[in-house]
């Protein structure tokens, strides 16, 4: 069904989302991808100070399919539940979540439950979000397909296709998290080629940013076109000729497909002119539709235009010049061709580095796999699988992660599973140099959670019985696997340091990364910085606080009134002199330093802005943190 826009900001603007996964007939539990990312490592606590689990952070899913019943979302023991609210933007009985006005916001257990699951949406009944949401907090439910961090909280939002709805719901899971006193990661496996701009800029970016500036950390999957040559480039400085490019339409979407949907742009303060062609079945040109310019400003247009009596049908969105970074940008939608013609695509320009991409259209909305650009000989330009990675993962904040096949190394030295990458996990970096992906997981027949109320036909592979309802497990394969392992990973990282900010939960995840043949022969493009390693990862967290002991549960601390509104009483019970007193905010910024002494001390907090705040008290000997809420 044709879903609801909220809002629409820019003319036919109808963005495809969800990086479609490659359904796997045999499965990698996640009790081998655990090993693979040295998960298994930090569960045990080899050489570190405490097992680490995710426990006081938040994990924020934006997706499509949870079923809130699901038994990996109790603990493992499965006595406490921990998913702690749930926002679906296609449910209109309300209410709405403080702030927003569409939507139903359900808060704890007792409502969740009852809910039983997200209603239909754009994928009618889906299956998706709990699969990505069980391969990062997953606790197991009593089999081997527990989770990255199993103790971590865990909050749905089950996203409309716009541009406002994703940052409504980055939003709204920031206050969440601030409510909750917790740590957040907001992970996506989803992506569209046509939200905000190539080049990591738009407004969803813009939004990311500053909540990655408040300490948000994001991870998105990198994309599953690395197989399709479905990107586009010339280099319109060194060579003027006209480029021409067979536009091979992609196969699937059933009878939501509607055509392809191209977008193009070109370097900062520059033009091009663009246009169709009719072509047959050897690339002989029967004619053109009008040639479009950049220069002619901002516009839309809908219209069908009769070559030789052939009607090509198309939509366009011209943007001369983007915002941040001045770059022109077209989306170009092209109905699929049912008269037995080829279609390609013609482009001049004067100068100028020019880069397109060819992905699906379907009139649900959704949709994100290439369509190959290809050559008829002389004169045509063949595409490539280059530069293959669009929003929200080619936003510079994020953390990008590629996709491998897990691989473990056995008691007699050889090695279970390939190790290489996965065929489908889409190529960087980005058009304007930065380097993409950050980094590579397991995300290749990763065995985890399928919802109970899927109506998609897609089928169990293993299942249990949980308060007298059968529930699910399947292997998925694609960077929509590989994202939330990586998610998982980020909370171990936070459990571990809750000062760290996110660019310094990037920065460990790259430097940790560990490296084999495969991520030696291949490049930075395809496996980013290398395989992800949560046991150094953790390692270097703890390290990089300079923490001998991290105590959050010490009595000989108290901190009142929590929430504060001015003054807060510091009471506390040491043998040392001199107390080293800090107060970070939730992003990791130093704010305050003062010294203490054993009794009650006053904090002054009377300029803090509301909101969540962290006390680190040092006595030289170890480090006791409590939170506090600034009303």
């Amino acid at each position: 069904m044709l879903m609801k826009k909220i809002f629409t900001l820019l003319v036919f603007f109808v963005p495809c989302l969800l990086f479609a996964q490659v359904n796997a007939v045999n499965g990698v539990c996640l009790n081998k991808a655990v090993p693979d990312g040295r998960v298994d490592s930090v569960y045990q606590g080899i050489d570190l100070p405490q097992a680490f689990k995710g426990e006081d952070v938040i994990i924020g899913v934006t997706d499509w399919g949870f079923d809130y019943t699901h038994p990996v979302f109790y603990d493992e023991q499965l006595q406490n539940y921990r998913v702690l609210r749930a926002w679906d933007q296609y449910r209109n009985a309300g209410p709405a979540p403080d702030g927003f006005t569409y939507g139903t916001e359900i808060v704890g257990q007792e409502a969740l439950l009852a809910a039983q699951c997200d209603t239909s949406n754009v994928y009618e009944y889906y299956y998706h979000g709990t699969h990505v949401a069980s391969i990062a907090a997953g606790a197991g439910a009593g089999t081997t397909f527990r989770g990255v961090a199993p103790a971590a909280n865990i909050i749905f939002c089950s996203i409309l296709v716009s541009e406002q709805a994703v940052i409504d719901a980055f939003r709204w899971m920031y206050q969440v998290a601030q409510q909750e006193q917790k740590r957040l990661v907001i992970n996506m496996s989803w992506g569209l080629y046509y939200m905000g701009y190539m080049d990591g800029t738009g407004l969803i970016a813009d939004v990311m940013q500053e909540l990655s500036d408040l300490g948000v950390v994001f991870v998105s999957s990198a994309g599953n076109n690395g197989d399709v040559n479905f990107h586009l480039h010339r280099d319109f400085n060194t060579n003027q000729d006209t480029l021409k490019s067979w536009i091979k339409f992609a196969t699937g979407g059933g009878a939501y497909t509607y055509g392809e949907s191209i977008t193009m742009t070109n370097s900062p303060n520059t033009s091009f002119s663009y246009a169709i062609a009719v072509t047959d079945a050897v690339g002989t040109v029967y004619g053109y539709t009008p040639f479009y310019n950049t220069q002619s400003g901002d516009f839309t247009l809908d219209t069908t235009v009769y070559v030789l009596g052939i009607p090509v049908q198309y939509k366009i969105n011209n943007v001369a010049s983007t915002p941040t970074s001045s770059r022109p940008h077209v989306r170009l939608i092209l109905k699929k061709n049912t008269y037995g013609m080829n279609f390609g695509l013609v482009v001049k320009a004067d100068e100028g580095d020019f880069h397109a991409w060819n992905v699906i259209e379907l009139t649900n909305d959704v949709g994100n796999w290439g369509g190959a650009f290809s050559s008829f000989g002389e004169g045509w330009t063949a595409g490539d699988n280059e530069y293959g990675i669009g929003m929200p993962a080619n936003v510079h904040c994020v953390i990008s992660v590629a996709a491998h096949q897990a691989r473990n190394k056995t008691y007699t030295g050889t090695f279970n599973g390939d190790g290489s990458l996965a065929y489908f996990s889409s190529i960087g970096s980005l058009i304007d140099g930065t380097e993409k992906p950050d980094i590579s997981a397991p995300g290749v027949s990763v065995n985890a959670a399928l919802s109970s109320y899927t109506n998609t036909g897609h089928a169990a592979t293993s299942t249990i019985n949980f308060n007298g309802r059968t529930y699910g497990f399947c292997p998925l394969s694609g960077t929509s696997m590989s994202s939330p392992f990586v998610a998982g990973v980020a909370a171990l990282i936070l459990e571990a340091n809750p000062y760290l900010t996110p660019e310094e939960v990037k920065s460990i995840l790259k430097e940790t990364a560990f490296q084999d043949e495969y991520t030696l022969a291949g490049t930075p493009q395809m496996f980013g910085a290398g395989k992800v390693d949560a046991y150094q990862a953790v390692l270097r967290a703890l390290n990089t606080s300079g923490m001998e002991q991290h105590s959050v549960s010490d009595s000989r601390c108290r901190v009142y009134p929590n929430p504060v509104n001015t003054t807060a009483y510091v009471v506390i019970e040491s043998d040392a002199s001199r107390l080293e007193t800090t107060v970070f905010d939730i992003s990791g910024r130093q704010l305050m330093c003062q010294s203490m002494t054993s009794g009650v001390n006053q904090l002054d907090m009377q300029a803090f802005a509301p909101g969540c705040y962290f006390i680190r008290i040092n006595d030289g000997k170890t480090i006791i943190t409590r939170k506090i809420v600034k009303q």
